[in-house]
């Protein structure tokens, strides 16, 4: 029977990783302040990021969508794995050896993730093996043949997947790997006597998630007798679904970043010819149309919260490739970014551009791109006969719209001249169609559409027995009292930079009651806190009751207002006497209208004036301090 990890173990684990990195391979982070970083939120669609992370305490929040944890609850949310299975992929990241109690092991892995993540990284290191043997030759000239050498192949991990029906099942089983888990992992199918390869005679690529773990395969036919498509692909499995994956992304995830410029390809080999020829951003979807999740995976790696970045599409000048890019452009109000489109004079894809003209010119076509919305415009005037009346006044009513749909108010001015020049129509006859078709979108808009979008957490609303829930308490909605600002302030340096203050003084100030009732309900879970321990802050964040466990976790990630680390320390300490003044000056004057009701020569009276003495004097000690 499987046993539980021990916790000490959990938490050891938790301490050894940055969360920064592991977020960091699927989304884009900024430095946000002191400890701090944001990106864009990948549980919700957004504009600008609200979505914070602060790697010293292990913890995230978003304050658009209310989503907060560990690098755990992370993992468990992004990759729909279990608890115990994300301590297990961390602990392989990090190469550490779990202990499970009861002296049980691991749970089974029959049809779980990690074993299909290890049957795809097998698979692909056979068929890469595989490339080399004599059986692979008409692969390797497939791929010579269009300007990919034996290190192209290697850098890309391209492979060969022979043509016998159980190769690689046979393979694989010789590596302990089961019927079961082949099948799930779609690397081999069920037929009437036993289990088949998928993928045979073709040349294959791995398909491989943001983090760079091989997760399905594209294959190409190679052999005029094979009946099937000329691309097959992995079929959906529990971790690969081709919706959201985009081949090319792990290679090119860090540039796409740094440049806020990503490209997108129709094909793997038109991948590897765009990376060789130095335009590193490119990527390719997997066997299916550029969509919805496609833009919400580039937004967050892009970091696509301003209109300077740049997405360039690369279609066919056909008719497929025309309707790829309407269908792109139905879509292009997603990014922030600004949106283009490159089509190779020719009708060449990229892979025969850099075969027939060299690195360069694929380099050129990227830099030739041709705004999104103008090569719509043309797209849809090509339809109408603009040498006639009806033809032209067709023609606006198609293209208006478009214009009419640009966000960026510097932009739409110049499309609107540009589609009375297409037309050759006075300029105001096309600004009034402009501005009718932005009116007739406007009122033709789901109200609900234009709703801000908030997280589950940000819902106050009522439950299915009508009783009321909760609403949030955010940072925003807390009292602007003096006493409110003191103690937020206090509670966001206790719970990100506790472990680093005196435990004498933080045991005392946050022992001390609050006048903010939300707040004290997130300084209750600090009393008796082992700040020693890695991710204390994240537990007591976890601890605060509802509706207050959201304000605690956006005053662990906001950040701090402090020029840099050290300042924030000692700002925090600053705050925590803060709070010990505010207590002595309050018992001081509760004390000081005790002393005018007794007699000054009574017992009473001698008590009162002696704790007098003794507030001055620790006062004057922590101003002192």
């Amino acid at each position: 029977m499987a046993g539980r990890i021990r916790q000490a173990d959990v938490d050891e684990v938790k301490s050894r990783t940055n969360i920064a990195d592991v977020i960091g391979e699927r989304v884009a982070l900024k430095p946000a302040g002191v400890g701090s970083l944001k990106g864009l939120c990948p549980f919700h669609d957004e504009r600008s990021p609200s979505f914070n992370v602060r790697p010293q305490v292990g913890f995230y929040h978003c304050f658009g969508c209310g989503e907060s944890g560990d690098v755990y609850s992370f993992l468990r949310a992004i990759d729909h794995v279990t608890f115990t299975e994300a301590v297990e992929m961390l602990a392989g990241r990090i190469g550490f050896s779990l202990h499970y109690e009861e002296g049980g092991g691991p749970a089974p892995e029959t049809a779980g993730r990690a074993r299909l993540y290890a049957a795809n990284a097998a698979a692909a290191e056979f068929y890469r093996e595989q490339l080399g043997t004599a059986g692979a030759d008409l692969g390797r000239r497939f791929l010579g043949e269009r300007g990919f050498d034996a290190g192209a192949a290697a850098h890309f991990g391209v492979g060969y997947a022979p043509q016998g029906w159980q190769s690689l099942a046979d393979a694989l089983i010789a590596q302990k790997f089961t019927r079961d888990e082949l099948i799930s992992a779609g690397l081999v199918s069920q037929g009437k006597r036993g289990v088949y390869d998928r993928f045979r005679g073709r040349l294959v690529w791995p398909i491989r998630d943001v983090t760079g773990q091989v997760i399905g395969f594209g294959a190409r036919r190679l052999f005029d007798d094979d009946n099937g498509p000329k691309y097959l692909n992995t079929p959906e499995t529990i971790i690969y679904k081709k919706a959201q994956v985009l081949y090319g992304l792990d290679l090119a995830k860090r540039d796409v970043s740094r440049e806020h410029r990503v490209v997108v390809v129709e094909g793997y080999t038109d991948v590897m010819a765009c990376h060789l020829a130095g335009v590193t951003t490119a990527v390719a979807t997997c066997g299916t149309a550029f969509g919805a999740d496609h833009i919400s995976v580039l937004r967050r790696v892009m970091g696509d919260d301003t209109t300077a970045g740049e997405v360039i599409f690369t279609f066919d000048p056909d008719a497929a490739g025309q309707k790829a890019a309407l269908r792109a452009f139905a879509d292009e109000k997603r990014f922030a970014a600004q949106t283009y489109v490159a089509v190779a004079p020719g009708g060449l894809d990229p892979c025969d551009l850099r075969l027939q003209r060299g690195d360069g010119a694929v380099r050129a076509l990227m830099d030739a791109k041709a705004p999104m919305f103008e090569f719509v415009i043309d797209q849809r005037l090509a339809a109408f006969d603009l040498a006639s009346v009806e033809g032209r006044a067709g023609g606006l009513r198609a293209a208006a719209p478009i214009v009419a749909e640009i966000r960026d108010p510097a932009l739409r001015p110049g499309y609107t001249r540009v589609l009375a020049r297409r037309l050759g129509l006075d300029l105001p006859e096309v600004e009034r169609a402009v501005e009718r078709a932005a009116r007739s979108t406007s009122a033709g808009q789901d109200p609900a559409s234009r709703r801000p979008a908030n997280g589950p957490a940000a819902q106050a609303a009522s439950d299915a027995d009508g009783s009321p829930v909760l609403e949030r308490t955010t940072i925003a909605t807390l009292p602007r009292t003096k006493d409110a600002a003191l103690e937020r302030d206090a509670l966001m340096g206790f719970l990100q930079f506790g472990h680093r203050l005196d435990i004498a003084l933080f045991e005392q100030a946050v022992a001390l009651p609050f006048r903010t009732a939300a707040l004290d309900a997130v300084r209750q879970t600090l009393v008796g806190a082992d700040t020693t321990r890695p991710g204390w802050s994240a537990d007591a964040v976890t601890a605060v009751r509802e509706p207050y466990r959201s304000l605690a976790a956006e005053l662990l990630t906001s950040p701090f207002p402090a020029r840099d680390d050290a300042h924030a320390v000692n700002s925090t300490i600053d705050l925590a006497h803060n709070l010990v003044l505010r207590s002595l000056d309050r018992e001081k004057t509760e004390l000081l209208g005790a002393i005018q009701r007794v007699s000054a020569d009574s017992e009473e009276g001698r008590i009162v004036r002696l704790r007098l003495r003794e507030l001055d004097v620790a006062r004057q000690r922590l101003i002192e301090a």
